[in-house]
Formats: structure tokens, C-alpha cells, sequence
């Protein structure tokens, strides 16, 4: 847990003032009291709806049949909750007390979305760190994050584990976000999800049948919405350039994704490469063991003139035969079925391995993985990787196609 800063006395006055509209949220076993997750909600009508992390109730959308949802709110009430309503792609849910323990308490107000945040702003962030107390955590707006797919606020505070599903506020004690993750590798670095989205699904579910079977189906249709829009914009941008002198190699463009790149030092007396990493930071919650939604692309080109042909192609094979894909049906995804061509690209010989590997629960949804070589040189060449997270078969033909077009000469070759 990342140590809290000693909190400011408007900060305690806010905490006073909205304490009885926090409640934590519990996964239990049922039959038993045994607790197997633990995160935070925010009352959001005066009916007793609240609003959470769809990866807090996660266990109870997809197994209800195992396990149940209560709350504990800051004074110690204790009662069931029925799960509404969730929104996977931007990790949110809507839950409601269902013992009508909370009806007639005050709910939280959204902040206007009309009145922007101005950066810098002071923002508290309420949960249950830890499952230790309700606590309030002070931090500054610092705009939206760059290169996220969906819309998220970057947040200097320390969010800790059992905040998820807690609200963000501003200084009148107004909703401006929901907590949701926490950055590992960076001291008080936080996101979370713009109240908006929060709000849109009070909006339209507050009124739902409470969902008691498995949301497989529904999870089926919010990520196939997804994959179409990820396709499109993505198929909408061309390649950039990756300066090599001999190849076009695809390198997408930097508008949702983080490239990285690595080479070997100038003196290196072996096999000279250059490699590019490029990821999206936006990846869907399904399960703890089980993230999809997100695109990544990554190359090495490789110079082997030091080597000698032989021992280049060697090493060239290897690097390409070590490339690994799931291998065995599990309970999430069927084992990759993949097939190997070899393909011209204007005099371009690459040989293509295309695998697919389809999810079990959320049908008509597959991962995709394209593996490429180039074939034209004894001593040089270019080994490519493209991975897609969820998407359709006509969408996983579209992005196989483009990205193989991708790869052509250069001018200079």
C-alpha cells in the first residue's frame, strides 16, 4: 500500500459531509461468510442505487450461482445487494440495496459535465483502502490520459486496492470521476473513469431487472461494439514510416498506442537488430485471468553481415520458430488453429503464419496473432508480430490483410 499524505482539513471536512453515501461492496461465497473480493460504491439515487467497478462484482456477473454481493456502509449497516447493470468497456456497474436499507439517504450529485475540470484543480478520492476503513485521498486533476483509447483522468493521488468503485470529488462534493486503477511502476499515478460514463449508466438502467444469471451474453454484445469501433479507427490510420533503408515495415501511428523501441550498441561484433514495441494501455476487464479488447504490433529487424549467411539463418529461424501461441484449450479460449503461407508483396517474399484462437463464453469473438518474415535477403531481414484481442472473424480477415500490406520495399532496395 503506497503511503497516504497527511490529509488537509477540508479534505476531513468533505470526508464528514459524505461519509453516508459510502458503502463498501463484498464478494461472498454463498453459504458461507468466506469474502473474496473487496471494493468501494457511491450511492447515486435516493432509491438505494449505487454505483461501482464492474471488475469489483465481476464474480457475481459471471457466476451467481457462487457467490453474492452485500454493502457495509461507513456506520456499519450491513444488507444485500442485486447487481442492475454494467458497462465492461469502461469497467462500471450498477448495483441497488436490496433489502431497501438505503432508500431515502441522500445520493452524491454529478459535477455538471458542462463545468470542466481546470488542471491542477484539487480532487478526493473515498474508499476502502485495503479493507482497513473508509479513508479520503487528496490529489490534483491533471487532464485526460494521453493515448487512451476511451476517455480516463489522470490523477496525482495514491489509489489503493479496495478503492475501486469509490467516486472522485471536487471540492463542493460533487462526482467528477470513479476510481478504477492504479499505476504499479510510479508512485501516485491514478485513473479513473469520467463520472459521465458513470452517469449515462444510472440513466438508462436504473430501472433494470436485477441480472441473475451468467452476462456472458451481455458481455458478448459490449465487446463486439467495442472490437467494431477499435477496428475501424484503427484500419482508418495509415502505417508509419519505420525508416528502414530496405523494408516498409507496419508501425502504427501513436494516437492510442505507446511505442518503444530498443537496438543493439554500435560495436556489437554479432546479430545487429532494431525493435519496435507498440501497445494499447486499454485492455477489458473479464476476469481476473482474462483481459481482451486491445491491439499490439512489434518488430525486429535484424543485420546479419557480421554473421555470415549460415549462421544468420540459423538464428533467423529460431527467432521465428520461438514465437509461442496458446497451444491448449483452456476454460476461457480454444486452442490457436494456425496455418502457415508464404506470400508475395510486389517481388516482397514473407512467409505468414495467421493464428486464431476462439473464446469459449463470449461467442463470435477470437484472438488473433499474424506472424510474418521476410525472405529475400541470406544475411538481412524483418521478423513482425500482430496481436488483436477480441474481435469478430470478418474483423480478424481485415486487420491479417492489412497489416501483410503493410510490408513492401523501400525505394533504396
Amino acid at each position: 500500500m503506497q503511503p497516504a499524505p497527511p490529509v488537509s482539513a477540508s479534505a476531513q471536512r468533505l470526508y464528514e459531509r459524505t461519509r453516508a453515501q459510502l458503502v463498501q461492496v463484498r464478494t461472498l461465497l454463498k453459504g458461507q461468510a468466506s469474502q473474496s473480493t473487496v471494493g468501494s460504491a457511491f450511492l447515486v439515487s435516493g432509491g438505494g442505487h449505487l454505483i461501482t467497478n464492474y471488475h469489483v462484482v465481476s464474480q457475481v456477473a459471471l457466476q451467481p450461482q457462487r457467490y453474492r454481493l452485500v454493502y457495509t456502509t461507513a456506520d456499519g449497516q450491513e444488507g444485500p445487494l442485486e447487481l442492475l447493470a454494467f458497462d465492461a468497456i469502461h469497467d462500471l456497474a450498477l448495483v441497488r440495496a436490496a433489502d431497501g436499507g438505503l432508500a431515502g439517504r441522500k445520493p452524491l450529485a454529478f459535477r455538471p459535465a458542462s463545468q470542466g475540470l481546470a488542471k491542477g484543480e484539487r480532487i478526493y478520492s473515498l474508499g476502502n483502502p485495503l479493507d482497513v476503513g473508509f479513508a479520503v485521498l487528496e490529489g490534483n486533476y491533471n487532464g485526460l490520459v494521453e493515448r487512451s483509447f476511451y476517455p480516463n483522468i489522470f490523477f496525482a493521488g495514491a489509489l489503493n486496492p479496495g478503492m475501486s468503485g469509490g467516486p472522485a470529488l471536487d471540492e463542493d462534493g460533487r462526482v467528477i470521476g470513479v476510481n478504477v486503477a492504479t499505476r504499479r511502476d510510479g508512485q501516485q499515478v491514478s485513473f479513473l473513469v469520467p463520472a459521465e460514463f458513470a452517469q449515462q449508466l444510472l440513466e438508462r438502467s436504473r430501472d433494470a431487472t436485477p441480472l441473475t444469471q451468467p452476462v456472458y451474453p451481455q458481455l458478448t454484445e459490449q465487446l463486439l461494439r467495442h472490437q467494431q469501433l477499435l477496428v475501424e479507427r484503427f484500419l482508418q490510420q495509415p502505417w508509419r514510416p519505420a525508416g528502414h533503408p530496405r523494408y516498409a515495415i507496419p508501425v502504427p501511428q501513436e494516437s492510442f498506442m505507446r511505442c518503444w523501441g530498443t537496438t543493439t550498441p554500435a560495436d556489437t561484433k554479432g546479430l545487429e537488430f532494431e525493435r519496435s514495441d507498440c501497445q494499447m494501455d486499454t485492455h477489458i476487464f473479464i476476469t481476473d485471468w482474462l483481459h481482451t479488447g486491445g491491439i499490439a504490433v512489434r518488430h525486429e529487424a535484424y543485420d546479419g553481415r557480421k554473421l555470415g549467411r549460415w549462421r544468420f539463418a540459423s538464428m533467423y529461424s529460431r527467432s521465428f520458430a520461438n514465437e509461442s501461441f496458446p497451444e491448449r484449450t483452456t476454460r476461457h479460449r480454444t486452442a490457436a488453429q494456425c496455418r502457415e503461407r508464404f506470400v508475395d508483396r510486389d517481388g516482397l517474399p514473407l512467409r505468414a503464419v495467421v493464428c486464431i484462437s476462439a473464446y469459449r463464453k463470449l461467442r463470435g469473438l477470437y484472438d488473433l496473432s499474424v506472424l510474418v518474415a521476410t525472405l529475400d535477403h541470406p544475411t538481412m531481414g524483418v521478423q513482425g508480430r500482430f496481436d488483436a484481442r477480441g474481435v469478430d472473424y470478418a474483423n480478424a480477415l481485415k486487420l491479417t490483410e492489412h497489416y501483410l500490406a503493410g510490408y513492401a520495399w523501400t525505394g533504396s532496395h
